[in-house]
């Protein structure tokens, strides 16, 4: 049995608490299809409930830290800190139709060295509600699906890799630049996914089920667990340009070896 530190079961507590009011939230959202109103409002309650509960169980744990939150906003905590960055519920658009294909999301950053700005992601955790599975890892002791240590996938032809990928919609993403890639990557590959919920596609990547995934327009709160998660696994993640900071340019390519080079080059040449 893999041993977790004590960060772990702290963040495993708090997402288990909240998971469970969203696994109940979701068993409502079938009688909302057929209201007039529908369940979109329903559905912001549910996630700023599900953060209150993240942001409540966090902070009395571990007083001081700081927080990133998709609802709430960046929270400053005392110096020298590390902070939380929490996605209360990945995955909304599933939510809200009754597709249980959602998760909560939890990393830890560490500050610079410097003390100037933000460094690592040291520990990170995926949790579903709906399957009652944790997906989590820390920096140098690998990444797990529960107890089973997660290995990303061997592949090296393209021709065998599917490849996980978020599609731009309305108000959201470069559509023609995503066409662009799109166009590229989708010949040379044996089939392109989109599930809806970054972090699971990055959870994905990590345990082997996944190939290779790329997306733009995201936020730090929707990768920053799946980034570790897919790194701790074997597994290359970098930006566009090839950058190894995906987070700061909201945009991740992430892969095997041996398919990250590849899947780079086509994609650089897709937006020339």
């Amino acid at each position: 049995m893999p041993a977790h530190s004590a960060l772990i079961t702290v963040m495993e507590r708090a997402a288990r608490k909240a998971g469970s009011r969203l696994r109940r939230d979701f068993g409502e959202v079938e009688h909302l299809q057929v209201s007039k109103k529908g369940p979109a409002d329903f559905v912001s309650k549910a996630d700023m409930r599900s953060e209150r509960t993240l942001y409540d169980e966090l902070m009395k744990v571990r007083p001081g830290w700081g927080f990133v939150l998709e609802e709430g906003g960046m929270i400053e905590g005392e110096e020298g800190k590390p902070r939380w960055i929490v996605d209360p519920l990945d995955g909304t658009t599933n939510f809200l139709h009754g597709i249980p294909h959602f998760a909560i999301s939890i990393a830890v950053q560490e500050r610079a060295y410097d003390g100037q700005g933000w460094g690592k992601i040291t520990s990170g955790l995926i949790y579903e509600p709906v399957s009652d599975q944790t997906w989590w890892a820390e920096m140098d002791k690998g990444a797990y699906l529960g107890e089973k240590r997660l290995r990303v996938s061997a592949r090296r032809d393209l021709s065998e890799a599917v490849i996980a990928t978020g599609i731009p919609f309305k108000g959201h993403g470069d559509l023609a630049e995503w066409s662009r890639i799109f166009g590229s990557i989708a010949p040379e590959v044996a089939g392109i996914r989109r599930n809806g919920a970054a972090s699971l596609d990055l959870a994905w990547l990590a345990a082997g089920r996944f190939d290779g995934f790329w997306e733009a327009d995201l936020q730090v709160w929707d990768v920053a667990a799946g980034i570790l998660m897919v790194r701790e696994a074997g597994g290359f993640v970098s930006d566009y340009t090839g950058g190894d900071q995906p987070i700061g340019q909201r945009e991740i390519l992430a892969a095997n070896e041996a398919l990250h080079s590849k899947l780079h080059k086509i994609l650089a040449r897709s937006l020339l």
